[in-house]
């Protein structure tokens, strides 16, 4: 069989280059999504033109079954749960990568070059998967998501993750002092896998989007590494492609928390705090017909969106509210911050979904510059994020870039009720003499103020 597939690859890495380049756009974003997918298609294609192929008896009974349940849960799946499946879908890659490492280390017979670099695939494609698996029962509620914690927690880990690799060295020296080599590699999968479960289990919910970035961004490179292993260079770049974009993404993430990568991994943000400060002011409730009456006489209105919108699947609504004061001539902006939500543009995705145009949506840095000049500030389920504690040294929030949503005329926030953020901290927004609290569920909240300017 002549070999084609080199040519075939050539043009998915070109393929996933165009999709990645456009989904840097919010406007060419679904565009950039069909590119990486047909990119895909047509690697997984070349797979039969590969000389030598055997096995078509389970590959296409297994592209068919996976292609049938990813098209169908991504049809079912809930905007509001997209940070599962996200995280679930990231782990699969990361698996895909170490069953293809454990296949090529079982078989041998390749150098230690290559052996080394699977080895490594392996390590982080392990600890990939294990970890998106945690973040995923997490994100699903099915274990609680503040961190779960230890004593000697972090000793445990690195041990675990030390004796890991000791055998992964083990099956690469082919050393037989202990145990015949080949069975080293029992051990160093059992022991990098749980290091993955145990490294994503004191990470709290506040820090999900930077844990879900650097999986995306370790799953990349270990299918990277495993394309070095196998010679497969469209696996090489793409994972190249994910790794790196991965990794900008998760500092990009880190900085906007003012938190380092490493102190993330090391867990702890969002266990419960004691505080050694008072908050002066008391928390003013609000009518929905009061916030109306003052919608009705604003001239620049922002919204803050944060995960209680996402949870209360309030985008609709949200989106009607703007719809309405744009007719009524006043200016309205979308304040969106980095980290708000449970993964990387999680409001940015609610919101397009709700069609919102994105020439409304303003980043962190744009909003910031105009809240001064803003009427009225609601804010929908957002805490941590526009929480001016974190400009008080001292606080767990310290230094953390945030919406300045307090810098506004007035604010109406949308809770449903007076409990704290991730970080534990009371948030002094919400006392503040030009804070309204309107308690319930965002979406009835909204839709009761909808009414309420009908008839204004």
């Amino acid at each position: 069989m002549i070999d084609i597939t080199q040519p075939i690859y050539v043009l998915t890495i070109a393929a996933f280059v165009i999709g990645l380049i456009r989904m840097g756009n919010p406007a060419t974003a679904r565009s950039g999504i069909l590119w990486a997918g047909i990119a895909m298609a047509f690697s997984i294609g070349a797979t039969f033109f590969v000389p030598g192929i055997s096995n078509l008896i389970l590959i296409f009974p297994a592209i068919i079954i996976g292609a049938a349940i990813g098209y169908v849960a991504a049809r079912k799946v809930a905007i509001v749960n997209m940070p599962q499946m996200v995280a679930i879908y990231n782990g699969m890659g990361a698996g895909a990568a170490s069953t293809i490492a454990a296949i090529e280390l079982i078989r041998g017979n390749t150098s230690s070059f290559d052996t080394t670099i699977a080895l490594a695939g392996a390590i982080i494609g392990n600890v990939s998967i294990a970890g998106s698996v945690i973040a995923f029962l997490k994100l699903q509620g099915w274990i609680r998501q503040r961190p779960i914690t230890f004593s000697l927690q972090q000793v445990v880990n690195l041990i675990t993750a030390a004796v890991g690799v000791f055998f992964g060295v083990v099956f690469l020296l082919h050393s037989n002092i202990l145990i015949p080599y080949k069975s080293a590699l029992v051990p160093f999968f059992v022991l990098t896998i749980g290091y993955g479960f145990m490294m994503a289990l004191p990470i709290g919910g506040a820090d999900m989007p930077v844990l879900i970035s650097l999986y995306n961004a370790m799953t990349g490179i270990a299918v990277g590494l495993e394309g070095f292993a196998i010679s497969n260079y469209a696996m090489v770049v793409a994972g190249i492609l994910v790794g790196a974009a991965g990794t900008i993404l998760t500092l990009a993430m880190a900085t906007a928390m003012n938190r380092s990568v490493g102190a993330i991994l090391a867990g702890g943000f969002g266990k419960a705090q004691v505080e050694d400060r008072t908050v002066s002011g008391n928390l003013k409730p609000i009518s929905a017909e009061d916030v109306a009456v003052m919608l009705a006489y604003a001239s620049t209105v922002a919204i803050a969106p944060g995960f209680g919108m996402a949870s209360a699947q309030a985008q609709f609504k949200v989106r009607d509210l703007a719809d309405m004061l744009i007719a009524r001539e006043i200016k309205v902006f979308f304040a969106i911050h980095p980290v708000a939500g449970r993964m990387p543009g999680h409001m940015n995705v609610l919101l397009a979904e709700a069609g919102v145009p994105y020439d409304l949506l303003e980043d962190r840095d744009e909003a910031n510059r105009a809240f001064q000049d803003v009427d009225i500030s609601i804010v929908i389920g957002a805490n941590d994020v526009v929480n001016p504690a974190a400009r008080i040294q001292g606080t767990a929030l310290y230094g953390m870039p945030i919406l300045d949503v307090d810098k506004s005329k007035n604010v109406v926030v949308l809770k449903r009720g007076a409990g704290k953020g991730f970080a534990g901290i009371e948030n002094d927004l919400f006392y503040m003499d030009k804070t309204k609290m309107l308690y319930g569920d965002a979406q009835d909240s909204i839709s009761k103020i909808i009414q309420e300017l009908k008839k204004l």
